[in-house]
């Protein structure tokens, strides 16, 4: 049986590069279908502004005409510059080593001639694309916004020589009944002190005159993370629209000042990822109806991203998050809590949750790199 790499090359091919991993994963319980318009979205240069700053490449491995792996390759101006580094990501493919190794070897001979001598992945264009492959946690469902794979993705990452560059653990647990005792005290006296507060939103356009300052804080405050690079003004605006078309205005939490800056934010949502799984990729004509329901027959949350800017990270701002989202998430009906991926050694979030009975690393993910 003959096994060829193609170049994907319009947006059909692109639509099936897209939906390869629906087959792949239609059994299981625990992926998450993404929405092929968002997928598109990304992975289109004309519709991604990640692309005024970087180069992508997406081929599918074909076997006797059946697609059996895919891949993207993808360069960063800024990235290839300072390390050499470029990027690998959406790449699946069956438990068969020479399909792995094509599709690995086919992106590594592209960047390559790009100039880089490394390669690292599975990343995307951005931190908020998928990112890091699954390495614990198979029988946890996924999140909307995390890469859900096989197990034997990690030992073909191995076989190709791939060595752990960066890992990620995500939380799951009981959302608080009450807050600790040490959150009551610092929310006692942190906004009279540091003159910060939740900022109260009256409907989903208000929050909307904020969003810039949300990325604005991410931008600082994920700055030493790896593989975070900043977002544009232009990206800026594409993840608003993108994101902030998907919020539940009480499920948001801003933190400002007292000049109305934006110091730190909390973005969660009711869990979409049985929602999603329902809707096998598309909201027409019927995709829509599982995420509505989601959105208010939901006893999981998803805290998509928190960030507090540097210079109040040691002034308790976190916990007047935590505190403001236990009120919301009892009031909800909120029972569970799920995070997005954290840095395993970036401790400083980590022993925030110290004082909650969450379970933090149940769930883990790496990003592997290459040399050569």
């Amino acid at each position: 049986m003959s096994l060829a790499i193609k170049e994907v090359a319009n947006k059909k091919e692109l639509k099936q590069f897209i939906k390869f991993p629906f087959g792949l994963y239609k059994d299981n319980p625990y992926y998450v279908t993404p929405l092929i318009e968002f997928e598109m979205s990304t992975l289109l240069k004309e519709k991604n502004p990640a692309f005024d700053h970087s180069e992508a490449k997406y081929w599918v491995a074909e076997r006797d005409g059946k697609i059996v792996g895919r891949i993207a390759a993808i360069v960063l101006d800024h990235e290839l510059k300072e390390k050499s580094l470029a990027r690998f990501g959406w790449i699946d493919f069956i438990d068969d080593q020479e399909v792995s190794n094509l599709l690995l070897e086919t992106a590594k001979s592209w960047v390559e001639t790009k100039g880089a001598t490394a390669i690292h992945g599975p990343m995307g264009f951005t931190d908020l694309d998928f990112e890091g492959a699954l390495v614990e946690g198979y029988e946890e469902l996924a999140t909307q916004a995390t890469i859900y794979n096989h197990p034997y993705y990690i030992d073909h990452y191995k076989s190709w020589n791939l060595e752990v560059a960066a890992s990620w653990v995500e939380l799951r647990g009981k959302a608080p009944s009450k807050n600790p005792e040490k959150v009551d005290r610092a929310v006692r006296i942190i906004e009279d002190r540091f003159k910060v507060k939740v900022k109260k939103f009256k409907n989903t356009k208000e929050i909307l005159k904020y969003a810039p300052g949300v990325f604005d804080v991410l931008n600082e405050s994920y700055s030493n993370l790896y593989g975070y690079y900043p977002l544009t003004p232009k990206q800026i605006d594409y993840y608003v629209e993108q994101y902030f078309g998907f919020i539940r205005k009480e499920f948001v939490c801003i933190i400002v000042n007292e000049s109305d800056e934006v110091v730190g934010f909390a973005l969660t949502l009711p869990s979409l990822s049985k929602a999603f799984q329902k809707a096998k990729g598309s909201l027409y004509p019927f995709g829509f109806i599982h995420v509505l329901k989601s959105f208010y027959f939901n006893d999981l949350a998803d805290l998509f991203l928190i960030a507090v800017k540097p210079r109040y990270q040691k002034l308790g701002i976190h916990a007047l998050i935590y505190d403001y989202l236990q009120k919301i998430y009892e009031k909800a009906g909120i029972k569970y809590m799920a995070s997005g991926p954290m840095l395993e050694d970036n401790k400083n979030v980590l022993n925030t949750w110290n004082e909650f009975d969450i379970d933090v690393g149940k769930i883990k993910r790496s990003c592997f790199i290459k040399h050569f």
